[in-house]
Formats: C-alpha cells, structure tokens, sequence
C-alpha cells in the first residue's frame, strides 16, 4: 500500500468511528429516555403569602424570602404581589442584605410609583445605604447614595413618619463625606501640595457648612493660604471662622497663626470665602 492510499484508508477509518460514537449517543439517549426538567409546583398565592407572614413573624426572613420570591414568580399578577414585593424590601433589609434590599427597593418603585407605601420604601433603600457606611478613608459613594435617597424622601414627603429619622441620619452621611475630604485636604497639606489641600477644605467650607468638620476646614483655609502667602485669604477664612465661632480653639489657633505673621482676622470682601460669613 502506497502512502497516500494509507492516509485515504486512515480518513474513512476516522469517519466510521465518529459516525459510531454518534449512533452511540443516539442509542444511549434511546435507551435511557429523554431527561425530564421537573416542574416546580405551583402553590396558591394566598398560601404563598401567609407561608412568608408566618416566616416573618418567627423572624425566619430569609426562608420568608424565598417565599416571596416564588409569589412574584408564579403569581406576577397577583393582588398579593404588591405586598409580597414591599416585604421583600423588609426582609433583605432585616438581615442585612442591603444590595438586595436596595434592588428591591427599586422594584417596587418602579412598579408602584404612586403607592401610599413609597415614603417607606424610600426610607428603607436610604438607611440600606445608611448601613453599609464605612470609616472615611475608603470611597464615600454609599453615603452619597444615602443623602440622595433621604433628600428624595425630605423633598416629597416631609411630613412622613420617616422624614425625621431621615434628616438625622443623613446629617451623619454629610459628615461622612466632610470627613472625606478632610483627610484627603490633610494629606495635601502635610505633603506641601497646598493648591490642592485648599480645594478640599473649601469644599468642606462650601458646601458641608452643617458638618463637624467646618470649624477645622476654615482653620485649615487659614493655614494653607498662609502657606502659599494669599494673606487676604487668610485673614478672611480666620474672620469668618472668628465670626461664627468666636469661642472655638480652631478659631484661636487660627488667630494666633495670623498673629505670629503680625497680621489680624479680616474679611476680605472681595473673596469668595466672604459670602460664607453669611451662610454658615
């Protein structure tokens, strides 16, 4: 046999075994039936809803989940499904799971937009936010998330039951994310990079006014005006801080720093920083 005769005898043989191992399979799939996928059984949606009341009640919330979940899949049209997806919202909330509180949040909102239950809704989705707040070295978008979630509230329902709770905990989001930059405006200003240690204390002075931090970032405007010799600055950052916060030992080191260049806290009118004496 020639060689070329043997590699044509070689590529039939191939063939014949991938055609058998095909009948095979075939035959194997003959003989042992075509596989079943087994169908969930369907369950009355009352009974659904009253399985997850009881769970809830025990505080058994994740197997109460599960059970709403299965209403909203079977039942989609239910007149329990409305209440089966607010509970959903609860429960992930109850144990912690606040993404899958917050995406269930937005499911019923999206869903229910003009529910009597959407103040609550909102409040749970904010304080799921509220939850997962961290120290204030790491990034600060969950208490961003927070404040939106809670001014939405404020702004549209301000006479709610959770408009209070709200405000309070969103005082403490604010100072999360003045505390933010803070730290970052004291890494400037401890490595020299004094522009930009600046840009973060006026964030702070501007827009955080309600925050614990604005006492020290009008202290720190002082310090670092000073640094890079924008005296009027200065002497306008201390003034206001002085005119806010007379009895303040950020103020008093503040008139002391100026004092040592002999100069004395004065506003500058012309300076932005002036319209702060107004506003904080």
């Amino acid at each position: 046999m020639t060689i070329k005769a043997f590699a044509a005898y070689s590529n039939r043989a191939a063939r014949l075994v991938a055609l058998g191992l095909v009948v095979l399979v075939l035959a194997g799939c003959n003989l042992f039936g075509p596989s079943k996928i087994k169908e969930e059984a369907i369950i009355p949606p009352e009974t659904l809803y009253q399985t997850a009341l009881n769970d809830m009640d025990a505080q058994r919330y994740a197997t109460a989940i599960k059970s709403l979940e299965k209403l909203s899949r079977q039942h989609p049209y239910s007149e329990y499904n409305e209440k089966a997806k607010l509970m959903e919202v609860y429960a992930n909330y109850r144990i912690g799971r606040f993404d899958e509180a917050i995406l269930a949040a937005d499911r019923y909102l999206a869903l229910y937009p003009s529910s009597k239950e959407v103040p609550y809704v909102l409040y749970l989705k904010g304080t799921s936010y509220f939850g997962q707040i961290r120290d204030i070295t790491r990034d600060q978008q969950i208490s961003q998330n927070a404040i939106e979630t809670y001014n939405l509230l404020i702004a549209n329902y301000p006479d709610s039951d959770y408009a209070k709770d709200a405000r309070d905990k969103m005082v403490i989001s604010v100072d999360q994310l003045a505390g933010k930059e803070m730290s970052v405006g004291r890494y400037y200003l401890g490595n020299g990079q004094y522009a930009a240690a600046i840009n973060r204390f006026r964030v702070v002075a501007e827009n955080f006014q309600t925050s614990t931090h604005i006492e020290e970032a009008l202290y720190r405007l002082t310090e670092a005006n000073l640094a890079l010799g924008l005296l009027e600055e200065a002497r306008t950052a201390a003034a206001v801080l002085g005119h806010n916060y007379p009895t303040s030992s950020w103020y008093k080191q503040a008139f002391e720093l100026l004092q040592k260049q002999g100069l004395s806290p004065q506003i500058n009118q012309g300076s932005a920083l002036a319209q702060l004496k107004k506003k904080v």
